[in-house]
């Protein structure tokens, strides 16, 4: 039981924690009106991707913190939580796209080194991590091509 109540506040940490910040952080006119690459999803592809996204994030960090609660590996997870949660009020919030370039760049430097230090001990939790992994690439190309175009 308790088990899968530190589980369930693992959810509510990263889901509840990256909804509460995408809602303060919406759009808005100001990414309305930015010039957009051709790749550039529509907006309503954001939400459930995240979502989604979350709780990966949430059940790979509890797997990670079941095997080892202070570890290196778990330090690497609260570091990219950190830094996801540090994108959208510097992209959205302050508008400062390059900015938000230096931590998405870091966020996915994270999310790969997590993926290799978890790898040889808990390879489902790298796994959990490769959407992750494969998402914020493509958020780091769309970033940057918002930049150059903007």
């Amino acid at each position: 039981m308790q088990r899968y109540l530190s589980l369930l506040v693992f959810l509510v940490l990263v889901l509840g924690g990256g909804l509460l910040i995408g809602y303060a952080t919406l759009p808005g006119a100001w990414y309305a009106s930015l010039a957009k690459p051709p790749f550039n999803p529509p907006n309503w592809v954001f939400g459930p991707a995240w979502a989604i996204l979350y709780v990966l994030i949430a059940v790979a960090g509890w797997r990670t913190w079941q095997r080892e609660p202070s570890g290196g590996a778990m330090k690497i997870w609260g570091v990219q939580l950190v830094l996801n949660f540090l994108w959208s009020p510097t992209f959205f919030g302050a508008k400062m796209m390059g900015l938000a370039l230096i931590v998405i760049v870091l966020l996915l430097a994270s999310i790969l080194l997590f993926i290799a230090k978890v790898w040889n001990r808990d390879r489902p939790a790298g796994w959990l991590f490769a959407p992750y992994a494969a998402w914020v690439a493509f958020a780091t190309l769309l970033n940057a091509s918002l930049l150059w175009l903007n």
